[in-house]
C-alpha cells in the first residue's frame, strides 16, 4: 500500500465514523481500557482470523472483540478475552466462535504450524546490538550469533523437506558464466504440508480441554522484555544456551536479554508471514490489507509479498503470486495501478505505474535466486514484456518518463514535474538488473545484453540528474527527501557510500518526536503521524548495509507499536498508538526482508 492512497484524508468518511463507532464501543465494553489517545485515530482491526486449512481464508476480528484477545501460539487462531475460540474452519470463509475442546482447534494450529515449520521463520539468528557481526549481500554470510530455536514437535516427514542437517546452502555462481550472476542457494524446496486435520484438540485425543501456554502468542512488548516459558519449562535454546563455564551475572543478563530479543522477533516475523499467507488469495491476489479501500491487490505489494515467501522458504505461495502477476499482466509488459482479488483490473481513472514493473522484476529476480530449482514456465514470457518496455521507455536523457510511484501523485505536483521521480527510478534500474541477470539464468544472451546496456544508460543518468542533488525525490537543486532513496541502496542495488549518506540523511529529515518517519518532506498528510512501510524500508536498507544496530533499532519500534494482537498496522500516531489498517502486507513483508537479511546476506542485483 502507498501513503497518499492510505492517508487519512483519503478513507471514505463512512468508515471514518465506522472506526470510531467500533473503537468507542470498546472502550465502553472494557470499562475504560487503554484504546486510541485521539477519535477516530485508531486501527480499522488488530488482526485477522484464519483457520490453517485451504483456501486460507481470512476474516477481521473486530476492535469490540480485542481485548483479552491473542493469537494462539504460531497460528492465525485467536482465543477471546472470554477464553473461547475463534476461527475459520477448513473449506469455509465465515468465522465461527467454538469452545477450546473443539477438534478444529487442533487442526487449524497444528496446519498452521506445519506451515511455518516447512519453511524458515528468521528471528533467532539475529545478532545482538553492539555485535561486530554484521551481515552484508556483498559477501558471503558471516558468522553470527545465533540463538537456538524452541524445540518444536516434529512434523510429519516429506520427502524433500529440508531439515536441521540439510542446509539451504549458500549463493554460487553460474558455471556457464564464470564472473555471471549468482543463480542461488542450495538445498530442495518443501511441497506444501498436509492439512489434514488430527484427531482430537489441539492435535491429541481427549487429553487436553484448553490450549497450553506455549500455544498463546505471547502480548507485542519490546523485544527485550522476558519471553515466554516454552515447553518443557525451558527457555528459547533450553540449558545449551547458556554460556558455558562461570558465567558472570552480566554475561548471564546479557545472553537473557538477547534470547528473549531474538524470541520477539521470530514471533514478529511468524505472525507477518501468516498475515501474508491469508491475504494472498487462491489465486495469487497477494491483497494489500483486508478492508475497504485496501482491499486489492498493487503489484508493488505483491512483489514485496513474493519476496518474503521466497527468502523464507515457501516457494509455493511465491509462485502463485507471480503466476496472478503474470496473468494479468497487459501485452505490452504494463500492470494495471491495482487489481481486484478476482483478477479484473480496477478502473478508477489510474494510470499504469511504472515502478510496478520494476518491483515485479526484481521479485522475481529473488525467487530465482531463492529458488533455482523451481520451474514457472509464465515467469520468462512476464519478464521479456516488462523488461522490453521498460527498456523502451528511456529518452535521450536516459531517464524513463515520469510516472506514479509509491506515493500515487500524479507528476504534476511533483518539483519537477517533466521528469521521474527517484520512486520510479529506483525500482526501473533494479528491474532492468534483475531482468538482466534472469536472461542470463535462461541462456537469453541477446536480451540480457539489451537490458544491461538499458541499465547502464539509466545508471549514468541517475548520476547526472540525481547525485549532484544528494539524490532527492525530484533531481531538482534543494529537492526534498523521501524514503525513496533507499531504492538505490541494498538490497535493490550495490552498496554505495554516497547513497548510504543520503539514506542517513533522509531517515534524519523524516524523523518524528514519536520514533518513526514520514513518507518524505513536507508530507501533506498528518505531519506527526508515522507510517511503518517507510520505516520499514529504511530498517530494510540497514540491514543489507551492514548498519545492524540501526536495523535492530528499527525493529524494536516497530516491534512495540504493534497492534494488540502483535499486528504491524498501517500507521502510528504521535502518541504512539497503531492507527489505519492492520495487517498491512508491504510492511510486513519487509519487516520478514529486513529479519532474514540480519541472519544471511540477502542477494543484490548485479550491476
Amino acid at each position: 500500500m502507498t501513503p497518499a492512497r492510505r492517508g487519512a484524508e483519503r478513507v471514505p468518511r463512512r468508515a471514518r465514523v465506522t472506526a470510531a463507532l467500533l473503537l468507542v464501543a470498546a472502550l465502553v465494553s472494557t470499562c475504560g481500557a487503554q484504546g486510541s489517545t485521539r477519535p477516530g485515530a485508531g486501527w480499522a482491526s488488530p488482526g485477522l482470523v484464519g483457520g490453517g486449512g485451504w483456501p486460507f481464508n481470512g476474516s477481521p476480528l473486530s476492535p469490540i472483540d480485542a481485548p483479552g484477545a491473542s493469537y494462539l501460539r504460531d497460528s492465525s487462531v485467536v482465543r477471546l478475552g472470554n477464553g473461547q475460540i475463534r476461527l475459520i474452519p477448513f473449506g469455509s470463509d465465515t468465522p465461527t466462535t467454538v469452545e477450546p475442546s473443539d477438534s478444529r482447534v487442533s487442526a487449524a494450529v497444528r496446519s498452521d504450524g506445519e506451515w511455518l515449520a516447512h519453511g524458515t521463520v528468521p528471528g533467532y539468528g539475529v545478532p545482538a546490538p553492539g555485535s561486530s557481526a554484521a551481515v552484508t549481500g556483498a559477501a558471503a554470510p558471516r558468522s553470527v550469533p545465533r540463538v537456538p530455536a524452541p524445540p518444536r514437535p516434529p512434523a510429519s516427514p516429506q520427502a524433500g523437506a529440508p531439515t536441521a542437517a540439510q542446509p539451504r546452502g549458500v549463493w554460487t555462481r553460474s558455471p556457464e558464466r564464470p564472473g555471471g550472476a549468482a543463480v542461488g542457494r542450495g538445498g530442495a524446496s518443501a511441497p506444501a504440508p498436509d492439512a489434514a486435520p488430527p484427531d482430537g484438540p489441539l492435535g491429541r485425543t481427549g487429553d487436553l480441554l484448553l490450549p497450553p501456554p506455549d500455544l498463546v502468542a505471547p502480548r507485542p512488548v519490546p523485544p527485550a522484555a522476558r519471553p515466554e516459558p516454552q515447553p518443557g519449562g525451558e527457555r528459547p535454546g533450553g540449558p545449551s544456551a547458556e554460556p558455558e563455564g562461570a558465567a558472570s551475572p552480566e554475561e548471564r543478563a546479557a545472553a537473557e536479554e538477547q534470547r528473549a530479543r531474538a524470541t520477539g522477533y521470530r514471533d514478529m516475523a511468524a505472525r507477518s508471514l501468516l498475515d501474508l499467507r491469508l491475504l494472498t488469495r487462491p489465486n495469487g491476489a497477494s491483497l494489500a490489507s483486508w478492508f475497504g479501500a485496501w482491499r486489492y491487490c498493487w503489484p508493488r505489494d505483491s512483489a514485496f509479498a513474493a519476496a518474503a515467501f521466497a527468502v523464507t522458504g515457501h516457494p509455493s505461495e511465491a509462485r502463485r503470486v507471480l503466476r496472478f502477476l503474470a496473468r494479468v499482466q497487459h501485452q505490452n509488459g504494463l500492470w494495471a495501478a491495482r487489481y481486484n482479488a478476482d483478477g479484473s483490473a480496477v478502473t478508477d481513472g489510474r494510470p499504469p505505474q511504472l515502478d510496478s514493473l520494476g518491483w515485479v522484476l526484481w521479485s522475481s529476480w529473488l525467487f530465482r535466486a531463492e529458488q533455482p530449482e523451481e520451474e514457472l514456465p509464465e515467469l520468462w514470457p512476464m519478464v521479456r514484456r516488462a523488461a522490453d518496455h521498460l527498456a523502451g521507455s528511456l529518452g535521450r536523457d536516459g531517464l524513463p518518463p515520469p510516472s506514479s510511484d509509491y506515493m500515487e501523485r500524479g507528476s504534476g505536483r511533483e518539483q519537477d514535474p517533466n521528469r521521474p521521480t527517484l520512486g520510479v527510478v529506483g525500482p526501473v534500474l533494479a528491474g532492468l538488473r534483475s531482468a538482466a541477470a534472469i536472461a542470463d539464468g535462461y541462456g537469453k544472451d541477446g536480451q540480457a545484453a539489451k537490458w544491461r546496456s538499458a541499465a547502464h544508460r539509466l545508471s549514468d543518468a541517475v548520476a547526472r540528474h540525481f547525485t549532484p542533488h544528494g539524490y532527492p525525490r525530484s533531481p531538482v537543486a534543494g529537492g526534498l527527501m523521501d524514503t525513496s532513496v533507499t531504492f538505490l541502496s541494498p538490497p535493490f542495488a550495490p552498496a554505495d557510500p554516497g547513497v548510504s549518506s543520503a539514506v542517513e540523511n533522509a531517515a534524519e529529515k523524516l524523523r518524528l518526536p514519536n520514533g518513526g518517519v514520514l513518507p518524505g518532506e513536507k508530507w501533506p498528510g498528518h505531519k506527526l503521524v508515522a507510517w511503518t512501510p517507510e520505516m520499514a524500508l529504511f530498517t530494510l536498507s540497514a540491514a543489507t548495509s551492514g548498519r545492524t544496530d540501526e536495523a535492530l533499532g528499527r525493529l524494536d519500534w516497530l516491534s512495540r507499536h504493534r497492534t494488540s494482537l502483535g499486528v504491524l498496522p498501517e500507521k502510528v500516531g504521535e502518541r504512539g498508538q497503531p492507527a489505519g489498517v492492520a495487517p498491512l502486507g508491504w510492511t510486513a513483508s519487509m519487516v520478514v526482508l529486513s529479519l532474514a537479511a540480519l541472519e544471511r546476506p540477502l542477494p543484490v542485483p548485479p550491476a
